[in-house]
């Protein structure tokens, strides 16, 4: 691992990002057949969001992915082509959070204090919507690989 020289002169780890995963999650209305987006409401941020959490120790980014989805929306999924990795500051912190496409196959939400509210839209209504214009970059990347969409 490499190291910084601290002030007394010995190495210290020097932090690497933070590094978590997500899905842009999706189905096809039951009703229309319309594609339509979940997001997720965070109340610690009063944010509307994509699904996604930081990786466990040893946790490959996939599986960490699926974990949110489930966990934040209550939804087990298929996840399909890996869109682009989105890296930001969180706190002052270099983040890199990998998402995938992922179509929504069975559940149901349950409001928590991390989630509180989902919301399942027309890509229309989830780009405006999202608080952060990284997700919506995300949700176009989405949108190009998706037929018919």
């Amino acid at each position: 691992m490499s190291g910084a020289v601290g002030a007394r002169g010995g190495k210290r780890a020097v932090n690497g990002p933070v590094l978590a995963a997500g899905c842009v999650l999706w189905r096809r209305s039951e009703r229309s057949g319309e594609l339509e987006i979940c997001l997720v409401h965070r109340p610690r941020y009063d944010d509307w969001s994509h699904p996604k959490g930081k990786l466990k120790r040893g946790e490959p980014a996939l599986d960490a992915a699926r974990r949110e989805v489930l966990e934040e929306t209550g939804h087990l999924c298929a996840p399909g082509v890996r869109l682009p990795t989105v890296r930001y500051l969180a706190n002052g912190r270099p983040k890199e959070v990998a998402y995938w496409a992922a179509e929504a196959t069975d559940g149901s939400f349950v409001p928590g204090t991390e989630v509180d509210r989902v919301s399942w839209l027309s890509p229309a209504a989830a780009r405006t919507r999202l608080t952060q214009p990284r997700d919506r970059d995300l949700l176009d990347a989405l949108l190009a690989t998706l037929p018919g969409a």
